[in-house]
Order: structure tokens, then sequence, then C-alpha cells
């Protein structure tokens, strides 16, 4: 069986790690994987994308390109959006490819329209990594009763204060047309799941979850001084760890509501330092009355095991999350998770076993999580074995790559395309 693995890139953002993880791991399962992205940065050969500079360069131009049409409907702009409109040549050779099955993962940034996704002629599997597949144009939705992916975008529920071309409502009708058939969707999390089922658009269309693969031995403890020596952290400080795309710039990931918490444990744990990973440091970095290190942009897996080994507890305060990718790495690591218990998050963290699962939103109980976890030793050595073991035995790729094969299978003999 041969699966093609699609994705706008091979390690830019947690989705395209998540795809390249499992193109890796089916590869060692001893199954033909290859994966078609739209801007390559690694050399891995298995991989087809742009070869030269000017390839990657029109990656970024079509990205451009949508994010300026976006321009056309004001709101708030707190939510990523992808309007899809721009058609690639990759669908023909998709189409003409030798694969099985094709396993559609994030293709958003302008890498496929909607349209060509509907013209995909093969055995689709299409695994989610956020909302967008049946929401509008946004990436990430309000998830209450009068979501519009939930009841269908019309001219009447358009959210308050969105002016201009309700583009979210042309997206939405767009996919409803291009997308004729159900097909096979993946989510990573139960709560991407229901999301699924409670769609106007997709609500039909069968789901199974799995979750993201992780190599546990590549994610594995390190000792905690060695890691801290190689990192220039301080030997002797509790860490708090935190990590996103955008690192504090990103609304969705909590940043402001972490900022809240650690502000509250500074005032009563002077050993505490914060550690963020996901940006450089800015110009004007935050005062929370702790000291700060900003470890910039990692896309190295070995730097990052490196670091979840080196702290005392990683925080991972997202508002949404379709898994939480970074959560599960620093499990894997041993390294206790503190996050909200909401969205995919609950997936996650295994409440006062592995970590900790704070009220949504509040960070005075985020602050507390925190507090639980670093204030004990023998419990956090008893957190740290306990989340070490929930990594082999939930994202392990020898755990995860047989679902996705049967998956495949079921996908391969089933005659519905897009």
């Amino acid at each position: 069986m041969k699966i093609m693995i699609v994705s706008a890139s091979d390690i830019i953002g947690g989705a395209a790690r998540a795809a390249l993880r499992l193109h890796n791991s089916l590869l060692v399962s001893g199954i033909e994987s290859r994966m078609r992205v739209g801007v390559k940065k690694s050399d891995i050969i298995s991989i087809d994308g742009p070869k030269k500079r000017f390839g990657n360069a029109m990656g970024l131009a079509r990205r451009f390109l949508g994010q300026s049409f976006m321009e056309l409907q004001k709101t708030d702009k707190s939510i990523f959006n992808s309007p899809a409109i721009l058609p690639s040549c990759l669908v023909d050779k998709i189409n003409a490819s030798s694969a099985d099955v094709i396993n559609l993962h994030w293709v958003c940034d302008e890498f496929l329209s909607i349209e060509d996704i509907g013209r995909i002629r093969k055995p689709v599997v299409w695994t989610l990594h956020d909302m967008w597949a049946f929401s509008g144009s946004e990436h990430y939705s309000s998830d209450n009763s009068s979501a519009r992916w939930k009841k269908g975008y019309t001219k009447d529920n358009r959210p308050a204060g969105h002016k201009g071309f309700d583009i979210d409502r042309w997206v939405w009708n767009r996919k409803r047309r291009a997308w004729r058939y159900p097909v096979q969707i993946v989510t990573p999390s139960r709560w991407l799941s229901e999301c699924v089922h409670a769609s106007c658009l997709m609500r039909e269309w069968p789901v199974t979850v799995i979750p993201n693969t992780l190599d546990c031995r590549q994610f594995q403890p390190w000792p905690k001084h060695l890691a801290r020596e190689v990192l220039g952290l301080p030997p002797d400080a509790t860490l708090v760890l935190f990590g996103a795309m955008e690192g504090i710039k990103n609304f969705i990931k909590g940043w402001d509501l972490l900022h809240t918490a650690l502000t509250l444990i500074a005032g009563d744990h002077s050993d505490v330092q914060g550690v963020i990973f996901g940006q450089s440091r800015p110009d004007h970095p935050p005062n929370l009355g702790l000291p700060l290190y900003w470890m910039g942009y990692l896309n190295d897996d070995a730097t990052l095991a490196l670091l979840y080994s080196a702290a005392d507890v990683m925080v991972v305060p997202s508002r949404m999350e379709a898994f939480g990718q970074t959560g599960s790495e620093a499990q894997a690591c041993g390294c206790p998770v503190v996050s909200f218990n909401c969205t995919g998050l609950q997936d996650i963290v295994e409440h006062r076993v592995t970590g900790y699962l704070a009220r949504p939103y509040d960070s005075v109980d985020l602050a507390n999580g925190i507090r639980w976890v670093i204030e004990n030793k023998d419990r956090h050595e008893s957190l740290s074995r306990a989340a070490r073991e929930r990594a082999l035995r939930l994202w392990a790729p020898e755990v995860v790559i047989p679902r996705y094969k049967a998956i495949y299978e079921a996908a391969r003999s089933s005659r519905y395309k897009l």
C-alpha cells in the first residue's frame, strides 16, 4: 500500500510536524509513504516539494495574497483565516501518482484551494489539525450553541462587529459545493471529533479519533542537570516552560492567561523562573516579577527533548487545541503538564496523574495547578513517571500506526472520493 501525505509544510508549525512524524513512522513500519509539501525546509528525500528558492518564494507569495484577500472582511483579527482561493497544479500530480490513498493534513496558506481538494479522485483520509475543514475561513471558532459552523453560515447569523464582505460565509458555501461526498476524517482528539459531528457541513462524514504519533525514543527524559547545562539554563531554579508558534503573540495559545498566573506565583515563589520557546526575546519583554529565558523558534526534536527535560513543569494555557502537541512531547520527556480542562487538552493531561487540568480559563486555578506540581518533590517524581508511561501507552508509533493502517485499508476499499 502506497500513501501520499499532503501538507502545506514539512516542519513549519505543529500540524506540519505531526504530519512529518506520521510519515516517518509509516516508513519505519514498512508502509511506503511519500510526503508532498508546498514549502520544504528539510532535506529528507522522501518529501517532494519546491526544489529551488523560487518555488518556496512562490508559496510565501501565495500565502501573502490569500491573507491580503482576507482584508475584505473586517473582524477583530484574533483568529487566523484561510480563504483557499488560489488554484494549484498539484491535484493533477496527485491524481496521476501511484499512491493508493491520499492523506490530507493541514493544506491551507493557499497551498490547495477548496476546489483543488474537491478534484482529488483517489481515496482520501483527511487528518484535521484545527476547525477549518468544517468552518468558513476560520481555523478556530467559538464552540457554543450559536456557532455558525454548527448552524450553517447565513446572512442572519453573522457575528456582531463583522463588516465588509462575509468571506466566512462565501468560503463555507464553496466547501459545500466542492466536496460532494464524505471521506474518512481523522481527528487527534475526542473534542475535535465531537465538533465534526456537530458541524452542519460534515456531521454525516465518518470520523475516527487517532492521536498524533510521537517518537518516544527521540522524546525521552534526559538528566535535568545535563539538559540545563547544555541549554545554558540555571541549575537550581524551578523552571516553568511555555512554548507556541509565535510565542506570546498568539491569542489562542493563551499567553495572557499564563502571564497572570506567573505574576501570582512570582509573589510567593522566589525560585521560579520562566522559559519561553517559539519566539526570540521581544524588544519590550513582559515584566512578571521573575526572570524569563527566551529560547527562540526550535524545530529540532533533540533540542526540544532537552528543553522539556530541563523544565520542572510545562504549561499549555491554550484557549483551544485540536490536540496539544507540546503537552504530549513534554510528557514523553517526563515533564508534568498544566493546562486548562478544555478542548483537545482533555485527552493529553490526566488530572493529578500526569499534571493538572485547571478550570477554563481561570488564571488563579492555573497558578494553583503550577504550584501543585512543583511544591512537592515526591509528587513531582510520581507525576514525571506517570507522564512518561502515558506517552508510551498512547502516542508511540507502535500504538498509533496500526490504527492508521486500518483506516487507510478501509479508505482504499471505499468507492467514495471527494
